[in-house]
């Protein structure tokens, strides 16, 4: 007689509580019905947002979206082919810009994908959806990090960032995304609400209380670290100046506080890219605590979330006006980019147009790192070459030790 194999085993391992429990999962992520549910638990679906198409701010900040995509889009495209910035400090920046490009980017699918569409959705869609958002947040105050501890490594290393160092900035700018990837995929990866209604968010029904109190937390310790490197910087940039300042020539005492502007105007950029950041998204991380620690339906100003975010996005828009008020290497790569024909000049000059923000810069210095992290400088008299010592040399002497 002939044997055949059993199917016993078979139907065993298919029937384990792990697989039954798996293909559970993956069937409520695949359930438009888990997403009403959630949606009419925290009150949301008494709202008439969710019967009607695209209303009028929301049609403004799909224009706001566009206007973020172009802008940062240019900015990017100005770095790119400007061989004067491919240096650490605007490679960084460059980081910053994509974060914020894409932000814009997820900014539109997600209203176009809300209001009436919102009930169309799965919650694997709608996770997808609200994680972009997270992930290109997460990247943009990450970044902002980056660039932080970068100046700061260099100033207290006291030496310059290029060449060999480049590594240290592709870890940087690896480690932001890493780490907003981990934060972005958190709830599709289980830390979310579901089955657990009575831990929902009210401004984002699927995600738990704990997921976004965690976020805010991090985003706010990312900050106040940020906030402490500068202060770390500034204070070294002061005593050294002060420190090296003593003993010198008049002549050199001028070309240090010359340089010291250069670098303090930087950070002067990066600086107000930071106080931009924490005056548009502090509504909104404020907004998202009160959520944390209102019952649900108890708060009317959490179905107003939208707004807040609206305010949110309007940061992704400034950054790159920023760069372009505050850097005039940058706002002139940018004019030569979209039209050089009509505003520069053959020998790259700004055409005098009687608009002073397009023929000089607002800060009475460039921003000009390239020359901070030289080894020395050439003083060019009378057509003749007279090398004389650096003052950056004299702030910063251990920085072009060999």
């Amino acid at each position: 007689m002939l044997w055949t194999p059993s199917n016993t085993s078979t139907t065993e391992v298919l029937t384990t509580p792990a697989s039954t429990s798996s293909l559970h999962f993956f069937l409520e992520y695949q359930d438009n019905a888990v997403l009403v549910e959630h949606y009419n638990y925290t009150g949301k679906l008494q709202r008439d947002r969710y019967r009607q198409g695209l209303k009028p701010e929301g049609i403004a900040f799909l224009v706001v979206c566009l206007l973020i995509v172009l802008e940062n889009a240019v900015v990017l495209l100005s770095i790119w082919r400007n061989k004067k910035f491919h240096l650490p400090m605007y490679y960084l920046l460059g980081n910053l810009t994509l974060s914020d490009l894409l932000a814009g980017i997820t900014y539109m699918a997600n209203i176009i994908m809300s209001g009436h569409n919102t009930l169309k959705l799965t919650p694997l869609l709608w996770f997808l959806r609200e994680g972009g958002v997270f992930l290109t947040l997460a990247a943009s105050v990450v970044s902002l990090l980056a660039i932080a501890i970068e100046r700061h490594v260099t100033m207290v290393t006291m030496r310059p960032y290029h060449g060999a160092k480049k590594g240290r900035m592709w870890a940087l700018i690896a480690a932001s995304w890493a780490l907003a990837v981990f934060l972005g995929v958190l709830p599709i990866l289980g830390w979310n609400c579901m089955q657990k209604l009575d831990q929902c968010s009210t401004v984002l029904p699927l995600y738990a209380r704990s997921y976004i109190l965690f976020c805010v937390s991090v985003f706010m310790a990312v900050l106040l670290a940020i906030v402490v490197l500068y202060v770390r910087v500034f204070r070294i940039v002061r005593v050294n100046t002060k420190r090296q300042g003593h003993g010198l020539s008049s002549s050199l005492r001028k070309g240090l506080a010359r340089k010291s502007q250069k670098y303090i105007a930087l950070l002067k950029t990066v600086t107000i890219v930071l106080g931009v950041f924490i005056a548009c998204w502090l509504p909104l991380f404020l907004l998202l605590l009160l959520d944390f620690f209102c019952p649900t339906r108890s708060c009317k100003l959490l179905f107003k979330a939208d707004y807040f975010l609206g305010v949110a996005m309007v940061n992704s828009l400034l950054n790159p006006i920023i760069y372009t008020l505050t850097s005039k290497d940058m706002r002139r790569a940018i004019l030569r980019l979209l039209c050089r024909p009509c505003l520069m000049t053959r020998d790259g000059r700004v055409k005098k147009m009687g608009m002073p923000f397009l023929e000089c810069s607002f800060s009475k210095t460039e921003v000009a790192t390239q020359k901070l992290e030289g080894a020395a400088e050439t003083t060019v008299s009378s057509g003749n070459n007279v090398t004389t010592p650096s003052p950056v040399k004299a702030l910063y002497p251990r920085m072009f030790k060999s």
